[in-house]
């Protein structure tokens, strides 16, 4: 029974040298949140055609779909 709890008591202290040597995050902020920008609607503006893999910061927006708005009134 005694080799079982020296088991347990060698793995918890490994487990907390690990979590002391692991390497620590920087604390810097999220900048992509702070990036976003919505997309446009303009005539004259460029359409951006991506080739690959490519994140497009501001798009100019020819279509979304069937937006509509509905008004109901309810009964209270």
């Amino acid at each position: 029974m005694w080799h079982v709890l020296a088991m347990v008591a060698i793995s918890i202290a490994v487990s907390v040298v690990a979590y002391m040597l692991a390497p620590k995050p920087k604390n810097s902020q999220n900048m992509q949140a702070q990036e976003l920008r919505e997309p446009k609607a303009e005539a004259g503006l460029p359409v951006p055609v991506p080739f690959g893999e490519i994140m497009i910061v501001s798009p100019n927006v020819l279509y979304y779909g069937d937006v509509a708005s509905f008004q109901y009134e309810v009964e209270a």
